[in-house]
């Protein structure tokens, strides 16, 4: 890799950035690791750099003339917001990136969300050409922000990750993960739904492939692991790590559909009894190799 070219990673702070900024750094890229909290990463070709809240308008563009590309992560996720927080933030403030982009004729690779192609489940295999239906207002502002990128000619590349997991993982997987460290046994051993799952490390190695290929400019990708996985296989996996037996028992998959649906957690169900499979086929085509 070249080590001349520097890449800027706004939210660098967050579980992905943490990840994603030493991963490129390891392969001779110089890094701006963006964030609005300070966090110290280690090594030389890393640079920390202080950004305000993205609420609020910002000028780019002294930024983008220290930098080669953009790998913009910043944004609103796994809390509440309203429809105008997310609009500012993870539509607007991505917008006013995007053109500044185009502007410099930066490579910018916006991380959107599967969330902006689909709800918690999908009764088909979801790939680019699915028409996006995004059921929620962190999902549409995504969508939104897509357009946006597209719309401003910049040289571009956009990602749709599934729910990602690795250490310090947040939302749906933490969930689950702190469920499987419980000492007992779990009645989830008859839910048969596949998930599509994306670890970490596949995930930095998506980023890496599409800055080093310029095949990928102008293009958008489905990013998961290669093959989907049910719920019980997530926790046996999960608990054999630990060194832990399986213990799941296989309670129908109707009473625990019932059981969350009469405690008003419907949507729990939606994400543990119903399936989201999509397809990386067009990555895994630009050379991508998943572990």
């Amino acid at each position: 890799m070249n080590d001349r070219i520097t890449v800027l990673v706004t939210g660098a702070d967050g579980f992905i950035g943490r990840h994603l900024v030493p991963y490129l750094a390891s392969l001779g890229y110089k890094v701006m690791a963006a964030s609005r909290t300070e966090f110290a990463f280690e090594g030389e070709s890393i640079a920390s750099v202080q950004l305000p809240d993205l609420s609020a308008p910002f000028d780019w563009d002294p930024l983008l003339k220290q930098c080669d590309a953009i790998v913009h992560l910043a944004g609103i996720a796994h809390k509440f917001a309203d429809d105008a927080s997310y609009g500012r933030v993870n539509y607007r403030a991505t917008e006013a990136l995007a053109k500044a982009a185009s502007r410099g004729g930066k490579h910018l690779v916006f991380v959107s969300s599967i969330a902006a192609q689909s709800g918690s489940f999908s009764d088909h295999e979801l790939t680019e050409d699915s028409v996006p239906r995004p059921i929620n207002s962190y999902g549409r502002s995504k969508l939104a922000a897509e357009q946006s990128v597209r719309a401003a000619k910049a040289p571009f590349t956009i990602l749709r990750p599934v729910v990602i997991y690795g250490d310090g993982e947040k939302g749906n997987f933490a969930i689950v993960h702190k469920i499987a460290r419980l000492p007992i046994p779990l009645p989830f051993g008859a839910l048969t739904a596949k998930r599509s799952i994306l670890s970490i490390e596949n995930f930095s190695s998506a980023v890496a492939i599409v800055l080093a290929d310029s095949r990928a400019i102008g293009e958008t990708f489905i990013v998961s692991d290669p093959t989907p996985l049910t719920v019980p296989e997530l926790i046996a996996r999960y608990r054999s790590s630990m060194g832990r037996p399986a213990w799941l028992i296989p309670v129908p998959e109707r009473w625990i559909e019932l059981s969350l649906r009469a405690v008003g957690q419907n949507e729990i169900w939606q994400r543990i009894g119903k399936p989201l499979s999509v397809s990386p086929r067009k990555l895994l085509a630009l050379g991508w190799k998943a572990s």
